[in-house]
């Protein structure tokens, strides 16, 4: 009598949306906070760089196949279980981060963490749209959005400033207290799960071929542009087994009785074309997140800690906007405010088409302010609408599915971007080479004014060559410059081309089963 007494005691709402956002707040920032970081961790393991995204790497692979698996191990463990589980392993992943005695031991510990942090985001989305009322839905999407979105971009600011003020075991060592309480207030306050599915079967298969994917296709984004992609025989064959495992997962999910996910949902208008556009949010604003602290590191000679405070107003803004987009989603139809975000997202974008190696540190800034404004105007409309037309029993999958489609483009988008700024640097080169020769009366006087500067410490013969590598390496610096340009048009132009897609979602869908 006493047990069925204390189920029908619900926690309050502040306190519900408290307990499940904290641990997701906390997967979305280790998944950001890392980046900054890895020139450090590598030089603290005497690593290379490309060795120590390993670091990166792991967790993304863990964190997407676990992803996929939430609505399943949800329904097979229960809420509270499942919940409890998996932050105990995302805190005991991160005290191995902490306490590493060497890189692999750090690459584990990331795939621990990987795993413990990979559900958190889909089940937080799950939990608030079953606990708040089918009104109040754009209220839970907006604490979704300030939990997930304000901490992911707050990430490179927050590790900057760990790894220049203290040492980068602070990134993880934070975690544990945070996953501590997080325990105790999902036992506390969370409810277990309504309408839970029976599992009858477990989906060997579909798991198999899920891991094989997943694993394949990030070995392949992490590694080609290092390898010259698809001149190398084992990124071809690794790239071939990716796309077989693939085709394989969606053929056996959808004539399978018991799947791991139900990829029919894919027939929801809402579902499709607000996962399109939230995948395409991750990538604008993810591959901003990789590119602007390279630029401002590699080209201007930025600290880490510097480079994370010029991207912080994006996090101010996004505050602003998320107390501000709950009023404007009751007035407004929420498809005007996701074209107007979209505009918002391609104007800011656009303006870094404009850097140099002299800009200054509000010149990077206000860009940052617009795309915090532009993020969240996307953002929060679209996840409100997204699995508004599943039912309450598909929440736990859909959101399971969206999350990976998002996490997918988000590691598509930086290697993508990586691979398009090393590509354009060569094509640049090839142009700008051109120019230095005889002919050119403009380069004929720098060189002299080079030869003369560096021949009043050395021969004539030294001060030549060393003018020649001087030309040399500012011709890398402008092709680089010129790349760096490039990407951002075209991730601009994506978003400008986004602009008119809001028109397919349904803004007023029907009440959940």
């Amino acid at each position: 009598m006493a047990n069925a007494v204390s189920s029908n005691k619900k926690a309050p709402l502040w306190l519900v949306s408290l307990s499940i956002l904290i641990p997701a707040s906390f997967s979305c920032l280790a998944t950001s906070a890392t980046n900054v970081a890895i020139p450090h961790i590598a030089g603290y393991f005497g690593s290379t760089t490309d060795e120590a995204n390993w670091v990166i790497t792991s967790y993304m692979i863990a964190n997407a196949c676990l992803i996929l698996m939430t609505g399943w191990l949800e329904n097979l463990m229960g809420r509270k279980t499942f919940l409890k589980v998996f932050i105990a392993i995302f805190t005991i992943g991160s005290l191995i981060c902490a306490t590493a005695p060497n890189l692999n031991f750090m690459v584990l510990g990331r795939l621990i963490q990987g795993i413990g942090g990979g559900p958190m985001t889909p089940i937080a989305q799950s939990v608030l749209l079953s606990a708040f009322p089918f009104e109040k839905r754009s209220v839970a999407m907006s604490l979704f959005g300030f939990a997930v979105m304000i901490f992911a971009v707050l990430g490179p600011t927050f590790g900057g400033l760990i790894v220049d003020n203290a040492t980068w075991q602070w990134i993880y060592l934070i975690n544990i207290p945070v996953g501590i309480i997080s325990i105790s207030m999902i036992h506390a306050n969370i409810e277990e799960l309504p309408n839970r599915k029976k599992i009858e079967k477990i989906d060997f298969l579909g798991m198999i071929s899920l891991v094989i994917w997943l694993l394949t296709m990030q070995i392949v984004l992490d590694k080609g542009q290092q390898y010259n992609w698809f001149d190398c025989p084992w990124i071809c064959a690794l790239s071939a087994i990716s796309a077989i495992a693939l085709t394989f997962f969606i053929v056996w999910e959808l004539e399978y009785k018991n799947p791991l996910i139900n990829l029919r949902i894919f027939k929801d208008k809402n579902f499709i074309f607000g996962t399109i556009l939230s995948a395409s949010v991750n990538v604008i604003v993810f591959s901003s997140m990789v590119l602007l602290p390279q630029f401002m590191q590699g080209m201007i000679g930025y600290s880490a800690s510097s480079s994370g405070m010029a991207l912080a107003p994006r996090v101010i803004s996004s505050v602003v906007m998320i107390i501000l987009i709950n009023p404007l989603m009751k007035i407004f139809d929420n498809r005007l405010l996701i074209s107007i975000g979209f505009f918002f997202l391609g104007i800011s974008i656009l303006m870094y088409a404009n850097l140099n190696l002299t800009v200054s540190f509000s010149f990077i800034s206000l860009p940052n302010i617009l795309l915090g404004v532009g993020i969240i105007m996307v953002f929060i409309p679209v996840s409100s609408l997204v699995l508004g037309t599943l039912p309450k029993s598909e929440l736990s999958n859909g959101a399971s599915l969206h999350n990976l489609c998002k996490t997918v483009c988000m590691a598509l988008s930086a290697s993508i971007a990586n691979t398009f700024v090393l590509r354009h640097l060569q094509v640049h080169q090839t142009y700008l080479v051109k120019n230095l020769n005889e002919y050119n009366l403009v380069f004929l006087k720098r060189m002299n004014n080079l030869v003369h500067v560096f021949s009043n410490s050395q021969s004539h013969n030294i001060a030549q060559i060393k003018a020649n590598a001087y030309i040399y390496k500012s011709l890398l610096v402008q092709s680089k410059l010129m790349a760096y340009v490039d990407v951002f048009l075209c991730i601009a132009l994506i978003a400008f081309l986004l602009i008119p897609f809001s028109v397919f979602l349904n803004v007023d869908p029907r009440k959940q089963n």
